[in-house]
């Protein structure tokens, strides 16, 4: 019986922590100017527990493996259950040796619009769309878990980048924006099409060799480390002469600009002339950040 009692109390324990992600949710419905109604909170409340209690994949995580993210909505405007506004996704992995959380994914969907009524029920369905709310939901956290597993392994992303392909494709067959390709440049549709594409075969690699192959070996040899970075950035120089300009490249630099910005401001000194170069001509929007590199 006590051999029952413990096995019983250790498939609780796995369980328990089997979640991938612990992801802060915040809904700011300030905009809307009814930012007190008990709707909001009890949205924050159950995306948050969708988010964090949806087993995403098949593998198991305990605590201090969780990817540490945040989804904050800001509510623009609602009528009855009819929902707008933007969503910010981040998330963040823990570098090797330090206390140190490197930025992994940061995104700003700005077409976010969804059907809710309060306290429905929020279930995901990998092959089926429910609502937008869920599908928009979804497909980051497929994003999240991809770049952070590209991050720790070559392309070890990709099964989590094709089912944020296929929430993208069972979701176009409803009316709402950014799962198609006419719904502009800057969309969920072009930021999978963009990392799944062998156009954009680079960002991928860079990915793996920038946190396991520079960023993790810091702690050891910081000089050796930024050496490896610079390096490391070239590739991006090598894609954007390819494709000049595109969403991936920003979407990277979105998460990693203000990394880069500080670690080759201070430190070891390093040769940044060809790093410097690099930056201004694939990243020309953060071209402030990059002349308080001095170092």
């Amino acid at each position: 019986m006590r051999n029952i009692l413990y096995i019983l109390v250790f498939l609780f324990s796995v369980t328990a922590v089997s979640q991938e992600l612990n992801c802060t949710v915040v809904v700011n419905a300030q905009q809307t100017g009814d930012e007190n109604l008990p709707v909001f909170k009890t949205l924050q409340r159950q995306i948050n527990e969708f988010i964090n209690k949806t087993k995403w994949t098949d593998k198991g995580y305990l605590p201090q493996e969780r990817i540490n993210c945040s989804m904050f909505i800001t509510i623009q405007s609602y009528s009855s259950d009819s929902f707008t506004g933007t969503l910010q996704v981040q998330s963040s992995r823990p570098v090797y040796g330090s206390s140190y959380g490197t930025p992994v994914y940061n995104y700003n969907d700005k077409d976010f619009s969804f059907r809710y009524l309060e306290f429905q029920n929020m279930i995901y369905n990998p092959t089926q769309f429910e609502s937008n709310l869920i599908s928009v939901l979804a497909f980051h956290v497929y994003m999240i878990l991809g770049m952070d597993a590209d991050s720790f392994s070559q392309k070890g992303g990709e099964p989590y980048f094709e089912q944020a392909r296929t929430i993208l494709q069972y979701s176009q067959q409803e009316n709402f924006k950014g799962w198609q390709q006419k719904d502009g440049l800057q969309t969920r549709f072009t930021l999978i099409d963009n990392v799944l594409s062998p156009t954009y075969k680079e960002l991928r690699n860079v990915m793996y060799s920038y946190h396991i192959g520079a960023l993790d070996l810091m702690h050891e040899n910081q000089k050796l480390g930024k050496e490896k970075i610079i390096n490391v950035l070239q590739q991006l120089g090598t894609m954007n002469r390819r494709r000049p300009n595109s969403y991936v490249l920003r979407v990277f630099f979105d998460a990693k600009s203000d990394e880069i910005e500080q670690m080759f401001s201070a430190g070891p000194n390093v040769n940044i002339v060809s790093l410097t170069e690099t930056l201004n001509k694939i990243a020309p929007m953060h071209s402030s950040k990059w002349r308080n590199i001095k170092f």
